[in-house]
């Protein structure tokens, strides 16, 4: 019987999980959103990517998802081409790109993440029922699985919508910004779901604008906008120099002991250099 532990299974350790080289990619009739990105992340790794509105995350995600054609470069999933491994490759897009009111179990929700494996028009089986059975769970999500998505807190949506990323038998998670337009608890909601994920040995991309995260909870950081600026541990990219560089005078930055001070507009945050 197909289980949540088959996203477990021994995966190419010998090959990274995602490997990026020299990706140029941006949307018809546009200027070329990012630029010569080249980077690799191996299986378990979770990695913020952080830049400015308009930096190319979002462009860079939906390249390695499959949904936008680039225009140079090669991505390859566990050292196989991209175009022949994308069911390998779970993807959560923004908020604002759901429609919250669609009449929708959460039950039904990550039943969609299964179709690749059913086939369409074809009712799942029991297997696939049982898997997602599992994987609602894992997550903590089965008491909730007759609710409608619309009647869910905003960490409960996002929780439902890695649940049927991960319905696909994913090894690689993508989330784009899940962190805009929650609470405290539901970024901790969310926090407490990449765990499970990285307990499971899935590799994580996140893009976040949310500084106060990304030192505390990432193996890797990856500084973007337009072209790849900075990538590696937390410590060695979240420098006054390379957050400069990226943001300009948005987010001046002062360095305090093993502590980085960010002051916006509107805010203060800090982060504090060093492994999660």
């Amino acid at each position: 019987m197909l289980r949540f532990q088959q996203l477990t299974r021994e995966r190419d350790r010998e090959q990274p999980a995602l490997r990026v080289e020299r990706l140029s990619a941006g949307y018809p009739g546009n200027r070329q959103a990012i630029h010569d990105v080249s980077f690799t992340i191996d299986s378990g790794e979770r990695v913020a990517f952080i830049g400015p509105n308009g930096a190319g995350k979002s462009t860079l995600f939906k390249a390695i998802v499959g949904v936008l054609p680039f225009s140079a470069g090669h991505i390859s999933i566990h050292g196989a081409d991209c175009y022949s491994s994308h069911i390998h490759v779970g993807y959560v897009p923004q908020q604002s790109a759901i429609d919250w009111s669609f009449p929708a179990s959460v039950f039904d929700v990550v039943m969609m993440g299964r179709c690749r494996h059913i086939g369409w028009f074809r009712w799942p089986g029991k297997d696939d029922r049982a898997f997602a059975r599992d994987i609602l769970d894992r997550l903590g999500l089965r008491a909730l699985a007759d609710r409608q998505i619309s009647e869910l807190s905003g960490g409960q949506q996002r929780r439902v919508f890695i649940a049927r990323a991960l319905a696909q038998d994913t090894s690689i998670m993508l989330l784009d910004e899940p962190f805009n337009g929650v609470d405290q608890t539901a970024e901790q909601d969310i926090i407490e779901t990449l765990d499970i994920l990285t307990n499971h040995g899935i590799s994580i991309l996140l893009s976040t604008h949310h500084m106060e995260n990304v030192a505390l909870h990432f193996d890797k950081l990856l500084i973007l906008n337009g072209k790849l600026l900075a990538y590696g541990a937390p410590a060695d990219v979240l420098t006054p120099e390379n957050l400069t560089r990226a943001f300009g005078g948005a987010i001046p930055v002062f360095a305090h002991g093993d502590e980085l001070l960010m002051f916006s507009k509107d805010k203060v945050g800090g982060a504090r250099r060093g492994p999660r």
